[in-house]
């Protein structure tokens, strides 16, 4: 299914630069024209990423200025927008729309899990993907998954249709018992399955490391330290694809110099990674990696991963911006973390299966005592 992909590098267009609300359309062509000049050609986005605003990007600055035969197009089907089988056909017809394409190159059912597999099966969406696989409005079909290895086993049992699955993968959370990346992977193994990698950075967690752990890197690789977690994902056999989400030109820049001229870790820097992982699992981090799923429906309008950056800033840098902008930026129109009333809305969406309730309440005590 990758013969028309050129690279083993994608692009993720859920972390866009933005201006006011809006993307900005100038900074993103620049990083679409650079990473097509450089042989890569693979796109990666979903309706709820943005707010729908990186489907109408990707029209602006990919669709609308390139021949079809140039890019890979990904797209979703996401749980926020159907309730019953009746709702696929608009949906899909809005995205198609939306992106200014005839057809996805790879559909993926989105962000699956125990529950909302029941709700995809109820809907008959996988049916739904496979009827437009066969009409050619979809060329190939998948999944993006967030649970244990024994649901993605049931998933794969259940459909043997897939072709592909998307995992969130990086060398953090290899062995994470919340994310259990390992053990997935070698689900998709035994069932044949090709594997795209999703936060091979975890949201930037492994770019912006402490100084201890930032020097066992410096004296094992000349990688930066996002090509150093791509590369870590992309040097495993079953994964075909490593997507990054990159909001600037300088990191499309940096991601294409790591992965213009693929070279897989060492035994060296494996090990770099793992000493790695000992001292980030010391730290006091909210491994949250600001997908931003959790905002979404908030009864309060509590700004999650934004509160949660500002709790890790404070405790592993001793940030003294992060008291100003918790208190004078984030939570002026927005909720406290303590205005938190537990409905628990904020958890059943994490991909990173966080207990976001008690971890507010870690904030609230950081930043609003009196």
């Amino acid at each position: 299914m990758f013969e028309n992909v050129l690279k083993n590098f994608g692009f993720g267009c859920m972390r866009l630069p933005m201006n006011n609300g809006e993307v900005n359309l100038e900074e993103f062509q620049k990083m679409v024209d650079y990473f097509l000049e450089n042989g890569f050609n693979y796109f990666d986005t979903a309706t709820g990423y943005l707010n729908g605003l990186s489907e109408l990007a990707l029209k602006s600055c990919l669709t609308s200025k390139y021949p079809r035969d140039k890019y890979f197009f990904v797209n979703k089907l996401s749980p926020s927008f159907f309730e019953t089988h009746d709702d696929l056909e608009p949906y899909f017809n809005k995205q198609l729309e939306s992106c200014g394409v005839e057809y996805f190159d790879l559909y993926l059912m989105h962000a699956q899990n125990a529950n909302l597999f029941k709700k995809y099966q109820a809907a008959r969406a996988y049916e739904f993907a496979l009827e437009k696989k066969a009409l050619g409005k979809v060329k190939h079909f998948g999944i993006s998954f967030h649970d244990t290895p024994e649901v993605l086993d049931n998933i794969l049992t259940s459909y043997p249709e897939i072709e592909v699955v998307q995992l969130q993968f990086n060398y953090l959370d290899y062995e994470n018992p919340n994310v259990q990346s390992k053990r997935c992977y070698e689900v998709c193994v035994k069932h044949n399955k090709k594997v795209i990698v999703m936060e091979p950075v975890k949201g930037g967690t492994l770019v912006n490391l402490t100084k201890a752990a930032q020097d066992i890197l410096t004296s094992h690789t000349t990688s930066s330290n996002a090509g150093f977690a791509i590369r870590f994902a992309a040097s495993f056999e079953n994964v075909k694809m490593v997507l990054s989400g990159m909001s600037n030109f300088e990191q499309v820049v940096d991601n294409i110099n790591h992965m213009k001229e693929f070279k897989p870790l060492s035994q060296e820097e494996f090990q770099a990674a793992w000493d790695v992982v000992e001292i980030l699992k010391k730290e006091k981090r909210i491994a949250c990696t600001e997908c931003r799923y959790c905002v979404d429906g908030c009864p309060k309008k509590i700004l999650i991963p934004d509160l949660f950056k500002c709790y890790n800033n404070k405790n592993l840098y001793n940030d003294w911006n992060s008291s100003y902008y918790y208190n004078k930026v984030l939570t002026v129109d927005n909720g406290l973390a303590s205005s938190c009333i537990k409905c628990g809305k904020c958890e059943q969406s994490c991909p990173q299966h966080l207990p976001i309730r008690e971890l507010l309440e870690s904030v609230a005590e950081k930043f609003e005592k009196k």
